[in-house]
């Protein structure tokens, strides 16, 4: 790998080295078309849930069209850095230009944000299902439904406009080497020319908001979802709830607990090793796991890709 310093006139760094994984050149290629795999059924299953709900009319309805725009958000998650990270496994340079260290920050956080308020949404919407049967709806009409949706996906870009701000008036002058396969709050901020508590605490205090408060709300709202669903009748309407609400709590606990480890356990986030493998898990793991988790624990989605499928056979016999 080359490794390069370049500064412009004024003495600032205008582009960053993503170090990524540092290992031999057959590990690289393994990891490269393990990751290279993980990406395309990632991409194949989030897609198969966006067309499933478009094309099943039975699926039209606010639970599955959160999914879909779920999936989509997935879908956008691991593009906003996976693709370079696989880029930079096979270049020698592995440089990003200042502005596109920025925004790559930018997008991957902010669809973290999004996620984080469309589980909360999500879990709005089995709340009002099962604790607000009769009321579910007049309350989540379909351009209700739209309005959350929106929110969610401006939210998450909105939340995220002030750390970006702030790390764009940080001074970067060397070096310039960053010791992951992203930009990273902490790895970026360790490279400034002086020390930046004020920007490290407010955007540490910034993301620990979001991931709290859409954690905590997640929290309450299965408390009450539980609660309901222990007072069912047992029977296939207790059954479906469980497997509808347990479908959703594994996607939470995945996303949550890979997050939380890596930004709010005390030390986690010095050792680069760990810190690797943590975002690379919420990042790509995450996004693989949900079509999986939501088809296999759900009978309405897996009636839909079964047709989905047997259409697709038909066609390309």
């Amino acid at each position: 790998m080359k490794i390069s310093r370049v500064i412009n006139n004024s003495g600032t760094v205008s582009e960053f080295i993503l170090l990524g994984f540092t290992c031999q050149n057959e590990t690289q290629i393994i990891l490269f078309m393990l990751f290279s795999l993980i990406y395309i059924l990632t991409i194949i299953g989030n897609t198969s849930i966006i067309y499933a709900v478009w094309s099943s009319q039975q699926l039209h309805t606010p639970m599955y069209t959160l999914l879909a725009n779920f999936s989509f958000l997935e879908i956008c998650y691991v593009n906003s850095d996976v693709p370079k990270m696989l880029t930079n496994m096979l270049s020698e340079t592995k440089t990003i230009s200042f502005t596109g260290c920025l925004f790559q920050f930018y997008f991957f956080f902010s669809m973290c944000a999004s996620e984080g308020l469309f589980l909360s949404v999500m879990a709005f919407d089995r709340y009002l299902a099962i604790c607000q049967p009769l009321h579910y709806s007049t309350i989540m009409t379909h351009s209700f439904c739209a309005n959350l949706a929106f929110f969610c996906w401006m939210g998450g870009f909105l939340w995220l406009l002030t750390p970006v701000i702030l790390i764009s008036q940080v001074p970067f002058c060397g070096p310039n080497i960053i010791d992951h396969f992203l930009c990273d709050l902490g790895p970026l901020l360790a490279l400034s020319c002086a020390p930046v508590p004020r920007t490290t605490l407010a955007c540490g205090t910034i993301s620990s908001l979001i991931i709290f408060i859409t954690f905590l709300y997640i929290l309450g709202s299965y408390s009450y979802v539980l609660r309901a669903v222990l007072h069912v009748p047992s029977g296939s309407g207790r059954n479906k709830a469980f497997s509808t609400c347990a479908s959703h709590f594994t996607v939470v606990s995945l996303f949550y607990g890979s997050v939380m480890v890596m930004y709010v356990s005390p030390g986690s986030g010095n050792q680069s090793g760990m810190q690797k493998f943590v975002t690379l898990f919420y990042s790509m793991a995450t996004p693989f796991f949900n079509p999986l988790i939501y088809s296999l624990r759900n009978k309405d989605m897996k009636k839909a890709l079964k047709k989905l499928l047997g259409g697709l056979s038909k066609r390309f016999p």
